[in-house]
Parts: C-alpha cells; structure tokens; sequence
C-alpha cells in the first residue's frame, strides 16, 4: 500500500476529511524513534484555521433580485443562505450555499427572529451590505460557544446628520490636502449644530444633500454649502469606518447609514376601533418624488385615530407589520380591515416623507434604527411572486416543507394605474 495513501485513508475513515475542527499532531516516542511516531488526533480548541467573516455589498436595480434566499431550517443554526441563483448577483458577489448570515447593514443578526432580519433586508431597499460566515467555520464556532458579534468589527456604519445652523453658521469646518478634489475632513465646534446632529469630530465627508462629494474641489464644496440655505444633510464616516469599506473596495452610501440622529422619524399607532369608528380618512394621493401613495386625513378629535398620535396628512407605511409598499388603494384597506377591532399602523409626517424622499431612501430605515423588540410588529416588505427571496423552511421526517415568510428581492413593485384612471381612491374608518 502507498505510504502516502495511509493517512488521507486513515482520516477518511475517522470522519476527519477536511474537518477544520480538527489538526494532527506528531508525537515522537524517542524509545521507538523518529521512524515509528506516534500519531495522535487532538481538537483545535483555539479555533485556528476558522474562517473569517466575509462581507458583501449587493447592488441591484429595482426590477432585479437580489438572487439568493435566506431560510431558516430545523435543526441547522442560524439563518442560512440557499438557492444562490446561477450567474445571479448574489453569486457574482461570491455569496455561497450554506453561508450564515451574521450581519446586516452593520447590524448583528444571528440572535434575532428571522421575521426581524426580513425587515432589516428589506429596509434597505436597493442595496445592503452583508457579512456571512461559511457554514462549516459557523458550525465550529457555535460548537465552542464563541460570541459570534466577537468576530465583526464593532462599528461599519457612516452617519447620516441633517444640520440646522444657527447665526455662526453650522458649526464645522472643513479642511484637505491643497489640490486633491473629494477628501475633506470635518472639524466640529463643540455644542454647535453640527455637534447637536450629531456629526463626529475628525470624520470624513461623503455626501452632501445626497450627492457625492468625491469629485468637489474645496470651492466647489464651499459654494454648494451656501446654496443649502438653512439647512443641510451630510453624510460622514470617521476613520475606521472609511478605512473599512476603502480596503474592502466597497462604496459607502446613505442606503448603509445610522439614521438614529436624523429629526424625522417613522412612529407607529395602536388603535381599537371605538362605536364611531378609528376616526380617520385613508386617501391615495400623488407622492412629491413621483408615484402614488396612502395618505391619512379627516382625524376626528377625541377617536382613536388621534388618541394614537395620527396627525393630518400623515402618510402610511405599513399595517399590522406588513408594508404596504406597491399595494393599491382597496389592496391596503383590505389590509386594515384585516383585524375586526384593531390596527397598529406605521405612519410618517409630511416633513419626514419629503426628506427621505429627497435622499432617495426609505423612510423604513428610520424605524429600523429605532431597534424594536423583536416580538413587535415589523414592516416586511413584499415582492413579486415567485421571485427568488427569502423564506422560511422546516425539515421534517417527509422532507422539506416550505412557508413562505416574506420574499426579498424587489422593494418597488410596479401596481402603476392605467393612464386614463386619474380618479383618487378613499375610504373612511
């Protein structure tokens, strides 16, 4: 027999074949010498040879999928990566089956309920920034009882600030290298605006009221500042953060920013049906970027509606934890009536729609920001069916059964009216 074949059969039949887990180690026995060792087996109980977490920025436009599904299966850990379509962008970004998905837009996943890390994907809209772990490190990992968050870098995530100044200005300044367009780094006055919203001292200046700053000059920059008026919108990264997506080659946008410093924000309303009714008007209007959407008015003082916090023209996001993204009108009354007494709705003031808009974001993200409990009603967006996407999966003793969850791929989905409908829909609760 090939001395050279032992050992690989020796492993083989041990179960050891290509088990990271596991290193050999030569004992040597100096009574039987070099040419008779001993061999042992011994566990890697410092986890060398695990892999690393790798991270992911899919990009994709908004007739596309993202090109993979995320499960959830009996008896396997964690929420798993399955059904990486062939060519799709998922597998072109190096995404593989049977990866675990350990982070979301910067936010750690692994412990919370699927339905949660849903949402948070498809908050994101667009574009979002995975981090996964292959399934045999993430195995070994959970098997030592490794804290898994231990594994990212603590902090991956730019700023998004929205500064009002004051009569000394908005309280930064900006300095760069003399003749080098885009890199302009921000010195802030303490408990000045900028302060107050929230941009750090020292950070790196991204965007600008949703534009790139990359090809500015220090003019430029100067000049666009003072036609901001009163107030304007930055996005910034200190310099861990930049370093990361730099050495990544990964592009930072506002679709992967902390919203929690922003003024405008998502609230959501919980309301029983009183013998008059919620108190409220649902009517579908023209959106100020285009499109149709949920508005609410008519609230009647003293019902439900108001007691929850509804304010005129609020504009509607989602119903009973499901958004209401690319429904039509009747679709979304439906969706209210669905409870016979109650509703809990997810609404935006006019003020906060127009300034998500403007950035071309989902206003979703500012209540992914607020960290709901899990067990709270959160949006999950819908997609067309029978797109790849993600769901739920459970293996039982007759095999895999599947329940659909939520699919993830196509936040805006085309319901557009045919031209020669101009009426506007509404209905009163």
């Amino acid at each position: 027999m090939p001395t050279g074949w032992v050992l690989p059969r020796l492993l083989k039949v041990l179960g050891l074949e290509s088990d990271k887990k596991s290193i050999i180690k030569f004992e040597f026995n100096p009574k039987d010498g070099i040419d008779n060792p001993a061999l042992t087996l011994a566990e890697d109980t410092d986890g060398e040879g695990m892999g690393e977490p790798r991270f992911y920025l899919l990009s994709k436009g908004s007739e596309e999928t993202f090109g993979f599904c995320l499960h959830e299966e009996l008896g396997c850990q964690g929420h798993v990566i399955r059904q990486v379509e062939l060519g799709g962008l998922a597998q072109r970004r190096g995404l593989q089956d049977g990866d675990r998905l350990l982070q979301v837009n910067g936010h750690f996943v692994d412990h919370m309920d699927h339905h949660r890390v849903v949402q948070k994907i498809k908050a994101s809209g667009n574009q979002v920034l995975l981090a996964v772990l292959d399934g045999e490190s993430y195995e070994a990992a959970k098997a030592l009882g490794r804290d898994l968050s231990q594994l990212l870098p603590s902090d991956i995530r730019p700023r998004l600030c929205h500064i009002t100044r004051d009569k000394s200005g908005f309280g930064f300044s900006v300095s760069g290298p003399e003749g080098v367009k885009g890199t302009f780094q921000l010195s802030v006055r303490q408990d000045g605006p900028a302060d107050r919203a929230g941009v750090p001292p020292g950070s790196w200046l991204l965007e600008l009221n949703g534009d790139s700053v990359r090809s500015y000059s220090h003019a430029q920059l100067a000049r666009k500042l003072k036609q901001s008026g009163s107030k304007v919108t930055l996005l910034v990264a200190s310099s861990s953060v930049e370093e990361f997506y730099r050495l990544r080659g990964l592009q930072v946008t506002a679709t992967l920013a902390d919203t929690s410093w922003l003024p405008f924000k998502a609230r959501e309303l919980h309301m029983v049906k009183g013998p008059d009714g919620y108190g409220f008007l649902l009517k579908e209007d023209d959106c100020s970027a285009g499109g149709t959407g949920q508005f609410l008015w008519d609230v009647d003082a003293g019902l439900p509606a108001e007691q929850a916090g509804m304010k005129e023209g609020d504009r509607l996001l989602a119903v009973n934890g499901e958004s209401i993204e690319g429904l039509d009108h009747q679709q979304t009354v439906l969706r209210i009536r669905a409870r016979d007494d109650q509703v809990t709705m997810l609404v935006i003031d006019p003020a906060g729609d127009q300034f998500y808009q403007s950035m071309g974001l989902s206003p979703l993200l500012s209540f992914e920001d607020s960290d709901p409990a899990s067990d709270s009603c959160t949006p999950s967006l819908p997609s067309p069916s029978g797109s790849p996407g993600l769901c739920r999966v459970e293996v039982g003793p007759k095999g895999p059964g599947s329940w659909l969850v939520a699919v993830a791929n196509s936040i805006e989905i085309a319901q557009s009216p045919r031209q020669e409908e101009k009426r506007r829909l509404h209905q009163a609760f």
